[in-house]
């Protein structure tokens, strides 16, 4: 009995934890997790040892052991959901030893029930609880090295849903498999069929081995691997379903309602299971992942919690009661009102799952949760109800095995209670609201904590100052709102890891006697304006100074140059030796239609000027990335791998009408999206990185062009692609370089991201050969007015139009764009010489915008 109520009082938990979900700082991460690894787990432990009992009929295993490693779990259970809230990789690494040892124990008490034991026709169905088991163990592993940050940014996605899978399909899939094959036909009242053993076994093969495939694949990020594993354990699943579906029913059900909560179940595993194959089949792993979200309703309520409340519906009465009366009267309790709870338990999941917007969501939420705590109520009201009875056999010398149980599932409960109680009252009070400032004084100053809620989001820290008094403790509960990835740095104080959205740290300052300055540490976050000022107010560490401008110019100790002349750039210098130019040279159009291209965003050292060497931000390994040509009615497949260790990045091409929610958000180290456009209209267009602040990343390289040729676009003797840009010097995302993009003043302007290039390395033509020049000013903030000095241009095509054509009598001097725009214009040279080609707006010409053209005869 202690052992169902320990169950009831995880699930009690969990819900409350779902009810708060705003307030704590892991958001879903803590409901999911008291409802899995302590509703769950508590009760598969439990089950799976006395169902293995009686299909093996083997010895009861020594119930005080059985009653440690119930223990052990549970402890774990604690270790672990306190040192992920609190931030404490140690604790977090004792709760899982512990949770792992304990699951060790208990798969050896499972594979010893087999030994010697008498067996039966139902002994093949405990193999299901033993590869349960291994697979809680693997997935507490799994889940340390996420947890505890051990996964690298490239392993993050495979790892994390290796996890997922592992836990859901095999830790909770599993045993509900193997259960249902004995519990299906009991619940109904019907023999169970010759072959079901056997389907049994092969059942097992199929979702055991396709999952440990699944998982192997996952991990290692081999989606190719890993889809074939999930399809075997869909066809598992399949096969099992098809049994039940074809179980004769000659009568009525024992329990109706456990037959149609465990039918319900079951279908909502084929739902999740077979869109989990879809999902990986077309998507990359990162973005696979960021979808499994919709099938967490799914797994959890449909199928989790519709097992454990059709379980418990056909069991709580038969291991609860004393007789057949009792029984009868216990399963009516547990069974009123199970139509409509069904109807509303189901209708929550759905809405939940749907790709609705809200209120569905919150809908299914409600719908859900009521119909989760209407059975809660029922089996508390079962278990107190047979608890006198109970209480009563032990006063007149009843069973006293169940007192030895008592203490250890009840001080287990304890525990779950304290430590969920505790993560609610230490984030219940002290935040602050949204605003832009959190003032006060904070109490009296020493002996008075206090709690500040601190949101990242869109390039900003909020609240961006907090007052306390001198000698308070100070704790700040940072919870990141943004898509891109965050963390918080306090000044000679603690940090956060990276924050994905909806991610929480809290992070103990201790007593704070002096101002300081918290920041993003992402490169150029805190220079666009992620800083946040912690002002000490009436002690000494404030010095009576409250706007903490102390600290405005700290980060420019950070900062650093490339090499340069104290006069700025020295142009007539030579380049490297081995240095090369960027080939302007436009490659033809594929005659494909379908464009595949792979670019990978990553830091690259680059020769920017000569003998100046400067970290890029890039797409495929150059600043501007890779020219893409094509025609009208091409389709271009982008895929984009973040390689980059540090940060965030994402992609925008404009020649492309598509919405920008998912194919232009921000991808995470290690992750990757594909972008797929049609190329509907005709022009030089820019392409350049999507994620915020995009003046740094633009600034930093992260731009290139797309030329899409227009209908009848005749054949020249010579093409040139110039994207032209400014080129701003020093460490990307400091201080130093972010405030020069700010004030518009770059140490150069360039054509093709290297400054002086074709001066030192001209183009090359012949007298009377046709040239076109293609040019798209990337900015980031400035145009260009395009200019070859001795020619005239004869055709100019700007934005999607020709302004001029060779048949027309007049001529063009300069193709004029601005930022983000392109064009071309097309020349030919008269006699042999060198033509300099510029941006006309002189200061851009003297600092680095300009080239040659060698004409020769």
């Amino acid at each position: 009995m202690a052992a169902h109520a320990l169950v009831a009082a995880w699930a009690v938990l969990a819900l409350l934890a779902a009810t708060a979900q705003q307030d704590l700082p892991v958001v879903r991460w803590l409901a999911i997790h008291l409802f899995l690894l302590g509703a769950a787990t508590t009760a598969i432990v439990v089950w799976s040892e006395h169902f293995a009992v009686a299909m093996l009929h083997a010895r009861l295993p020594d119930r005080r052991w059985s009653n440690a490693r119930l223990a052990g779990v549970n402890l774990g259970v604690v270790g672990v959901l306190t040192g992920v809230w609190s931030d404490l990789p140690v604790l977090t690494g004792v709760g899982c030893a512990l949770l792992i040892t304990a699951m060790t124990a208990h798969l050896v008490v499972l594979i010893r029930m087999g030994r010697g034991a008498l067996g039966g026709r139902l002994a093949p169905i405990a193999d299901y609880y033993r590869a349960a088991a291994a697979a809680l163990v693997l997935g507490a592993v799994l889940g340390w090295l996420l947890a505890t940050g051990k996964a690298g940014p490239h392993q993050y996605s495979g790892l994390k849903l290796a996890h997922v899978h592992i836990t859901l399909l095999g830790w909770i899939g599993l045993p509900v498999l193997g259960t249902l094959f004995m519990l299906w036909p009991t619940v109904l009242g019907v023999r169970m069929a010759e072959h079901t053993t056997r389907l049994a076994r092969w059942v097992l093969a199929l979702t055991g081995g396709g999952l440990l495939t699944a998982v192997a694949g996952l991990s290692a990020g081999l989606r190719a691997v890993a889809v074939p594993g999930v399809a075997l354990y869909a066809a598992g699943v399949v096969a099992t379903a098809y049994l039940f579906a074809r179980t004769p029913r000659r009568r009525p059900a024992v329990s109706a309602a456990a037959a149609w909560l465990l039918g319900a179940a079951m279908g909502w595993l084929l739902v999740g299971v077979v869109v989990d194959l879809v999902l990986l089949s077309v998507q990359p792993l990162a973005e696979a992942r960021d979808d499994f979200g919709a099938l967490v309703p799914v797994l959890l309520v449909g199928l989790v919690a519709q097992v454990l409340i059709g379980a418990l519906t056909y069991l709580l009465p038969i291991v609860l009661a004393s007789g057949p009366k009792e029984r009868a009267s216990l399963r009516a309790v547990l069974e009123r009102g199970w139509v409509p709870r069904l109807v509303v338990l189901n209708l929550g999941v759905a809405l939940l799952a749907l790709p609705l917007p809200d209120p569905a969501g919150t809908a299914g939420t409600v719908l859900a949760g009521v119909a989760g705590a209407a059975f809660l109520a029922l089996a508390a009201r079962v278990m107190i109800r047979s608890g006198r009875g109970l209480f009563q056999g032990v006063r007149h010398g009843g069973d006293k095995a169940g007192v030895s149980r008592r203490p250890v599932v009840w001080g287990t409960a304890a525990g779950a209670v304290v430590t969920v109680l505790a993560v609610l009252v230490a984030n219940s009070g002290g935040g602050t609201g949204g605003g832009t400032s959190a003032s006060g004084t904070g109490g009296p100053g020493a002996g008075t904590t206090r709690t500040v809620a601190v949101t990242l989001a869109d390039m900003r820290i909020r609240p961006g100052r907090i007052e306390v008094a001198a000698g308070t403790t100070l704790r700040l509960k940072v919870t990141n709102t943004d898509s891109q990835r965050h963390d918080l740095k306090v000044e000679d104080g603690p940090a956060t890891p990276m924050l994905a959205k909806g991610e929480s740290r809290t992070l103990d300052l201790g007593q704070v006697t002096e101002s300081r300055e918290a920041w993003c540490t992402l490169p150029g976050h805190r220079a666009a304006g992620m800083s946040m000022d912690i002002v000490v107010t009436g002690g000494t560490g404030s010095s009576g100074d409250t706007s903490a401008s102390g600290h405005t110019g700290h980060a420019s100790g950070h900062d650093g140059h490339s090499t340069t002349t104290s006069g700025g750039l020295d142009l007539s210098a030579d380049f490297s030796a081995g240095w090369k130019p960027r080939d302007a040279d436009l490659t033809p159009a594929p005659g494909a239609t379908l464009h595949k291209v792979e670019l990978r965003a990553a830091h690259t050292t680059v020769e920017v000027a000569p003998g100046v060497k400067q970290t890029m931000w890039t797409f495929g390994g150059s600043a501007p990335g890779p020219t893409l040509h094509g025609k009208i009615g091409d389709v271009f497949e982008i895929t984009l791998v973040n390689d980059d260790q540090g940060m965030g990045h994402g992609i925008d091409f404009h020649a492309g009408s598509l919405a920008p929610d998912r194919p232009m958000r921000t991808i995470q180290p290690g992750e990757r999206l594909v972008y797929r456009f049609r190329a509907e209209r005709a022009g030089a267009w820019l392409y350049h990185c999507s994620t915020a602040p995009m003046l740094q990343h633009m600034g930093n390289g992260m731009y290139g062009a797309v030329v899409i040729d227009p209908p009848g676009l005749k054949k020249v003797d010579h093409e040139y692609v110039l994207v032209s840009s400014s080129l701003y010097l020093g460490t990307p995302g400091s201080t130093a370089q972010v405030a020069k993009m700010n004030n518009g003043t770059p140490d150069a302007w360039v054509f093709n991201g290297i400054a002086s290039q074709y001066a030192k390395r001209p183009l090359k033509t012949k007298t009377g050969e046709r040239a076109r020049f293609w040019v798209v000013a990337a900015g980031p903030s400035d145009g260009i007015a395009f200019h070859i000095v001795g020619t005239v241009f004869d055709t100019a095509y700007k934005e999607g139009a020709y302004l001029l054509k060779p048949d027309q009598p007049g001529g063009a001097q300069v193709l004029d764009l601005s930022a983000a725009q392109g064009g071309f214009v097309e020349t030919t040279f008269p006699e042999a010489g060198h033509y300099s080609f510029v941006d006309h707006d002189m200061r851009h010409a003297q600092a680095g915008a300009h080239g040659t053209v060698e004409v020769s005869d």
